[in-house]
């Protein structure tokens, strides 16, 4: 059976010293990045694993980011994306990614105490944020490096990535008023996440600079399709003659109302937003503006690692603003 390789495996294949090739796997920062690659390519070529475990006991690191993110359905691979953009950011890096879920009803912050408290990752990663986050607020106490997908009220202290919901927001109601459509209803999300009262403020907004009238649904985006769907159907029969969905999933119960009644002569226009373009695709006239999550993602990754090796350095932070139109502002991350 062969042998683990060492790192005097790598140095024997790349004319390196022992000492050398554990410092470009490490990182170190006045190695030439020329001589990191190299050494990179062996490791991965000869199969090497760090052991991480020895390595925290040397280093007080583990050179692993932890992403802690909610099991919930996620119908249009939205979680997917993300993780795909975070692994990809930290491939090359020495860093690694371990994704730590949580299940529904289960506290969101016990999955990350258990991570700082068994040092078992450098630097955290979560989404699903509240204005007074608890989670934030425990990591800055301890001084923990950390990034959020959404902002807090404390966006200022810490490392974030986030869509302009409230922009998105206006921009909906602003295209069903252009589509001649005066009675709009929004399908939110939850009111006690972040996001959510930004796409609230959002379409309030909207509504004064058009003098549309708009509402939001008692539902959310995060409610069960079924219950989606009977809300918006309840207000088509009510008058209303546009819908503003914050998620794919909301959107896709959305039309299923609208379908539904449309035989009944009452018709709408519908917005909503997307990772990938899909709802096109299903109903050509559906008005959809894209979130790059990716992007999201990649900023994320280099933002949990400049928290973790840089702690002095100012928090990576990046909002991307939709426009208004079917594409997103190309911006770039302070």
């Amino acid at each position: 059976m062969d042998k683990r390789p060492t790192l005097r495996t790598i140095a024997a294949a790349t004319g390196l010293a022992v000492a050398t090739v554990s410092r470009a796997l490490g990182d170190a920062p006045d190695l030439a990045a020329a001589t990191k690659d190299r050494v990179r390519r062996a490791a991965a070529d000869l199969g090497y694993v760090r052991d991480r475990a020895a390595l925290r006991l040397r280093t007080g690191r583990t050179q692993v980011i932890a992403l802690v993110m909610s099991t919930e359905h996620d119908m249009m691979n939205h979680t997917a994306r993300l993780i795909s953009s975070l692994a990809g950011t930290l491939r090359g890096t020495p860093y690694h990614l371990n994704v730590t879920p949580f299940l529904p009803g289960e506290d969101p912050g016990a999955p990350i105490r258990r991570i700082v408290e068994g040092r078992l990752a450098d630097a955290v990663i979560f989404n699903q944020t509240r204005p007074e986050d608890d989670r934030a607020a425990w990591l800055l106490e301890r001084g923990f490096p950390f990034a959020t997908h959404g902002r807090t009220d404390w966006a200022d202290r810490h490392p974030w990535a986030d869509y302009d919901n409230e922009a998105f927001g206006a921009i909906c109601v602003r295209r069903l008023a252009r589509a001649g459509r005066r009675r709009i209803v929004a399908v939110a999300p939850p009111a006690e996440q972040a996001y959510g009262g930004h796409f609230a403020a959002g379409v309030l907004r909207g509504a004064a600079e058009t003098g549309a009238a708009a509402r939001l649904l008692a539902v959310t985006s995060d409610d069960p399709g079924e219950s989606v769907a009977a809300a918006v159907a309840e207000a088509l029969r009510e008058g209303a003659d546009g819908v503003a969905c914050a998620s794919t999933a909301a959107a896709m119960a959305a039309l299923r109302a609208i379908e539904a009644q449309a035989p009944l002569g009452l018709r709408a226009d519908l917005v909503a937003k997307e990772a990938i373009p899909f709802l096109g695709l299903v109903r050509p006239g559906i008005m959809a503006l894209r979130e790059d999550v990716g992007r999201a993602g990649a900023v994320l990754a280099r933002a949990a690692i400049r928290a973790a090796t840089e702690p002095g350095a100012p928090p990576l932070q990046d909002l991307e603003v939709p426009l208004d139109a079917d594409e997103a502002v190309d911006g770039r991350a302070a």
